[in-house]
This record gives C-alpha cells, sequence and structure tokens, in this order.
C-alpha cells in the first residue's frame, strides 16, 4: 500500500473561505513550492443553495470576492470571471457594485471547477497525528497527509431550542406529499427546496430578524395573490431593522478592530456580541422599504393577502397539532402570552458554527476556551502548539463580525498564508481605519500624572498621529 504524500497543508471544507485560501495558494505552488489540497463532500461547490433567490444580491460590493483584497491582479478574481464569461460589460452598464447571489455563487463554482486542488465527494470521516503530519481519511477510502489543518466547514443551521423538535424525518417527507396534506417546517437554508410546498398550505409563518428572513417574507409576499396563503412575520428583535453601514461603522470590519476584539476580556466580548448584531445580521435598507412599498402597493390595489408583521415576540414552546403547528408565544414588552396555528413554517434563524466529531482523534490538540469553544489565537490557528490547525468562520467570538464577513475572508487568508510559510506573502494590513480603537498611545497618561503628560515619548506620540 503507498503512503501519501505529505501536503504543506489539508484544508476541509470549500465554502468561499476556503475557495479563496485555494485561490491564493494556487499561483504559490511555482513560485514557493506550496502544497495544499482541499476536500470537499460535496460533489460540486453550491452556496447556500436554498437562498438563491432570483434578485437577490450579495450585501457587500464585488472587491470582497475570493482575492482581489489580498491581491487585485489575480486570475480568479471576481472581474476576471466576468471577461472570460463574456458578462463584463454588462456588469460595468448595470452600475451596481453588488453582485447577483446566484452570480457569485455561479463564480466560486467557476474558480472550483478550474483548481487543481480541489477534491470533491471527498466526505471527511477522522483526523489523526501520526507525530510528523496529520493524516484524513475520506468516505472513500482515500487518505491525505498534511503538516497542517485549515478547517473551512462554514456553519450549520442554528434553531432555537423550543423550536428543535417540529425539525424532523418527515419534513423531507412533508415536502413530497400532496397539496391536501398541511403541516410543513423547514429551515431558511432551505427554502427553494420546500417552497412549492409551502405554498400549498392556506397559512405560512416565518419567524427570524435577518436578511433571509426579510427575503423568503419579500419573496412570499410577492406570490401570495397567486396562491391565496395568510403570511404572518415574528420577530423577537424589537423592530426590523436594517443592517448599519455607514462609513464609520464599516471600519469595524478592519485589522486593528479585529486585533482589538481579540485582546478583550472573554465577558467583554460576550457582550459586544450580542450589542455588535444589527452591525451585520440586519436587513438591507433597500429591502425594508420594498417590502413596506409592496405592502403599499397591495393595499392600494387590493389584491394582496392577509399578512401580519409582529416585533418583539419570542416562541417560547412549538408542537404539532395533526396537520399544523402550534406556536406558544409571548410579547416580550407586554409580557403578554398569546398563541398562533400555522400550517407551513419557515425558521430564518441563522447559523451557528458546530465542532465536527471527525476531529476526536486530534482533540488533545485543540485548545479550546472556558465554554469549550476554540480558543482562537490571532492568526486564526487553534491548537496547542501553534500554526498546525487554522479555522475559517469558526472565530465570532475571538474576532468579532470579521468572522462571517465575506469582505474580510481574503486578509484572513494572508494571515494564515504568512503562518504557513513565515512570510508575508500577501501584504497583510495592520492599520486602515480613520478612527482608534481602544485608547491611542498619545493621549495615555504617565501613572499619577495630573499635568497631561504621556506615558509615551514624544516620538512614539508623533508616530501614532502620523498613523
Amino acid at each position: 500500500m503507498s503512503i501519501p504524500p505529505v501536503h504543506d497543508f489539508v484544508g476541509i471544507g470549500l465554502g468561499p473561505f476556503n475557495l479563496g485560501l485555494a485561490c491564493l495558494t494556487d499561483p504559490l505552488r511555482e513560485s514557493d513550492g506550496v502544497s495544499g489540497v482541499f476536500l470537499e463532500a460535496r460533489d460540486r461547490f453550491d452556496w447556500h443553495p436554498g437562498m438563491l433567490l432570483d434578485d437577490a444580491t450579495l450585501q457587500v460590493p464585488f472587491l470582497a470576492d475570493l482575492v482581489t483584497m489580498a491581491d487585485p491582479t489575480s486570475r480568479w478574481s471576481f472581474l476576471s470571471y466576468l471577461k472570460q464569461t463574456g458578462n463584463l460589460y454588462p456588469f460595468y452598464i448595470r452600475e451596481s457594485f453588488y453582485p447577483l447571489r446566484r452570480e457569485y455563487d455561479d463564480y466560486c463554482r467557476w474558480a472550483a471547477e478550474r483548481l487543481d486542488s480541489v477534491r470533491f465527494g471527498q466526505q471527511v470521516r477522522s483526523v489523526e497525528h501520526d507525530g510528523s503530519s496529520y493524516l484524513v481519511r475520506t468516505g472513500t477510502g482515500e487518505a491525505f497527509r498534511g503538516r497542517r489543518v485549515v478547517l473551512g466547514i462554514g456553519t450549520s443551521p442554528s434553531v432555537p431550542a423550543p423550536l428543535r423538535s417540529l425539525l424532523d424525518p418527515l419534513v423531507e417527507e412533508v415536502a413530497q406529499r400532496p397539496s391536501t396534506d398541511r403541516g410543513l417546517v423547514t429551515h431558511s437554508a432551505d427554502y427553494l427546496e420546500h417552497k412549492a410546498a409551502l405554498q400549498r398550505q392556506a397559512t405560512i409563518t416565518v419567524v427570524g430578524s435577518g436578511q433571509s428572513a426579510a427575503e423568503i417574507y419579500h419573496d412570499l409576499l410577492v406570490e401570495a395573490p397567486d396562491h391565496g396563503y395568510e403570511l404572518t412575520w415574528l420577530t423577537r428583535s424589537p423592530r426590523f431593522f436594517p443592517m448599519e453601514y455607514t462609513k464609520l461603522t464599516l471600519e469595524m470590519t478592519s485589522p486593528e478592530y479585529g486585533a482589538y476584539h481579540h485582546a478583550l476580556p472573554l465577558e467583554t466580548r460576550e457582550r459586544l456580541a450580542r450589542e455588535q448584531r444589527h452591525l451585520y445580521k440586519g436587513i438591507s435598507s433597500e429591502l425594508v422599504d420594498a417590502i413596506f412599498d409592496l405592502h403599499y402597493r397591495q393595499r392600494v390595489t387590493g389584491v394582496g393577502p392577509r399578512t401580519t408583521l409582529v416585533t418583539n415576540t419570542e416562541v417560547r414552546a412549538a408542537r404539532r397539532d395533526g396537520g399544523a403547528v402550534e406556536l406558544d408565544l409571548t410579547h416580550l414588552e407586554t409580557g403578554e402570552e398569546f398563541g398562533l396555528r400555522t400550517e407551513g413554517l419557515v425558521l430564518a434563524t441563522g447559523y451557528a458554527p458546530t465542532a465536527p466529531t471527525f476531529l476526536e482523534g486530534v482533540r488533545d490538540r485543540i485548545r479550546l476556551d472556558a465554554r469549550g469553544r476554540y480558543d482562537v489565537a490571532a492568526d486564526y490557528s487553534v491548537d496547542v502548539s501553534g500554526g498546525e490547525i487554522f479555522v475559517q468562520n469558526a472565530e465570532e467570538h475571538t474576532h468579532s463580525l470579521l468572522a462571517p464577513d465575506l469582505g474580510m475572508g481574503a486578509y484572513r487568508n494572508s494571515v494564515i498564508i504568512a503562518a504557513m510559510l513565515g512570510r508575508e506573502v500577501y501584504p497583510v494590513e495592520k492599520r486602515i481605519a480613520v478612527q482608534t480603537f481602544g485608547v491611542p498611545d498619545h493621549l495615555r497618561r504617565a501613572p499619577g500624572s495630573r499635568d497631561g503628560r504621556c506615558a509615551t515619548s514624544p516620538t512614539s506620540r508623533l508616530a501614532e498621529v502620523v498613523r
């Protein structure tokens, strides 16, 4: 039996972030002799297929592609994709920085299918360490060896505890049943797959407050007159809040904010995670307005469905009752308890990182924090030695809202590549923001000082001002 070659790293999972790493390390095979392989369980690249609505766009500009923010000259850029597919001029004439979500998915597939380092149909079963390298075994019986591992398995659908019992194996069956049957529950991740079955229900309820909930509600509201269902949207949030997109707020997706957040105490980071939700989990203001305008048009024309939008509402319990779902609800501001019966239910309740079982064989090599999550270092490594196991989009609790942001993917990959090679192949920005997070050095006072003199020298003060 032949021994598999040892790669510099093995990438597990192929979402946009690990795909970006594949693109950025592709030219390093010849220039630096870097050897990497990426293992993906699916047979092809698919990015949130359940939410590829026809008119949905990214919430970040096209520059937030796989590579541009690290290497604007890369042949794997979104503009290169447009040129090679004959769509560069149409995109230019369209005059929008925001690609369609379907377009972005196709762009990623275009890149994935042209990379020699990608292996589809490779479901990872186990990861072990033999004393010198990591041994990654897959469901096909193949084994891959690497000095390092980069986890890019992404996040999984998250469902609040009171609703988890509703998502059972019957969901798939219900979607295939005749329209006379009632009672369908699905997560937003599978919305398009179950949309036709949902629209056969007499009542549909959407639970959630973010962009996905808003997109699904709008999509169902547009087509409601053709199907005749009633439509309800419930959110625990106090309002249907738009994502904040002002320039100084956008500076929080910056290298220095990530470093500042990473150095904060655990309790402070936990509080910020709750307070900053509206910065990246809100709804685009354009969609908020589009929903209101659609309501208005349907009101004027008299063709709209009966629809209800309720904020400040928490689901306390849920159960199946005959062919429907009963929701026990509480209004958080009035304290009133009430109920809702619905035949179709969409849980737009977000995503969360999960610890894969295939890592059990190297559990002793992974650092965990007091809450059992990855203890992620500044360079995105999580192993006890440092520089061997890296994570992509599993570090929101340490690196803040930068973790899921597509625009920071190329930056994180630049850091990971630098950590693996010991040098910056792609320049890693240290400071790009106008504002300072934390106390600026030139404003710090020496202990006990009352005359305003700073703890730093005039030279360091000048350097801080210049920076």
